[in-house]
């Protein structure tokens, strides 16, 4: 038997992330439940945005940070083109296969730890020098920009695209609060957010499982239990973390 067969697992992502992820979890015997409970708008200062994205096409920054495949889809809308005086740094591979993907190289990637906390610790410190831009959601935590500003950087920081919550509907909300659904995938603290303010109180039953101890940070926060917790920072990484648990659990 497949070690998640009879497990209804909810998908809080939809687009190609969701698609690749429910086709993960039916491989090992899930029931993919997708209900997006996040979404992505516009910034409310496009003309602020605009602004940053010419001085970096002119050569104005040293270093272009990006920290989610959200923000590439930004640069892609806005027809950004980054100059090769400026280097490119991705909070990890799930990013930079996003700027690859894109047409962008990619200069840094950290490799201990794909967060913002880790591409700070991991810096290379022979390019601690001159600008920095960073395009991020309107809630991004400013652990990047604290930190790089620790190293020596000058760092602007622009809202890139804003974070919004989604309903989900009413059948998944009633599913979740009889047990039908064994498990919630938490991808982000924006999500972990969602899932407390729309589906709590959960289920004894009911197993978070987060992508990377930042979210399960985050998830704790928001006043969930968590039962998961990926080690690495990838739709893969955290499927394969359920499946572990649920091998484990009699």
């Amino acid at each position: 038997m497949k070690p998640l067969a009879g497990w209804r697992v909810l998908v809080p992502r939809g687009g190609k992330w969701g698609d690749t992820v429910a086709a993960t979890l039916r491989s090992h015997g899930a029931v993919p439940v997708i209900a997006p409970m996040i979404n992505f708008a516009g910034t409310d200062d496009p003309t602020a945005l605009a602004n940053a994205l010419h001085e970096l096409q002119d050569g104005q920054f040293d270093w272009l940070v990006v920290t989610s495949a959200t923000t590439v889809d930004v640069l892609v809308s806005e027809r950004t083109r980054v100059p090769e005086s400026t280097k490119v740094a991705a909070v990890g591979e799930t990013t930079a296969a996003a700027l690859s993907l894109a047409g962008y190289r990619v200069d840094f990637i950290p490799q201990g730890d794909n967060s913002a906390r880790g591409l700070v610790k991991e810096w290379p410190k022979a390019d601690i020098r001159g600008r920095v831009l960073i395009p991020q959601s309107d809630i991004a935590e400013p652990t990047l920009v604290a930190g790089l500003s620790q190293l020596g950087f000058e760092v602007e920081f622009i809202t890139a695209y804003r974070t919004v919550g989604v309903p989900v509907a009413e059948q998944v909300r009633a599913d979740v609060a009889s047990g039908a659904i064994g498990a919630i995938l938490v991808t982000s603290g924006s999500v972990a957010r969602q899932v407390a303010a729309q589906l709590a109180p959960l289920p004894d039953s009911t197993i978070i499982a987060c992508i990377g101890p930042r979210t399960a940070f985050d998830a704790r926060a928001a006043g969930l239990a968590v039962h998961v917790i990926a080690d690495e920072r990838s739709a893969g990484g955290l499927v394969e973390a359920l499946v572990e648990h649920a091998g484990g659990t009699p």
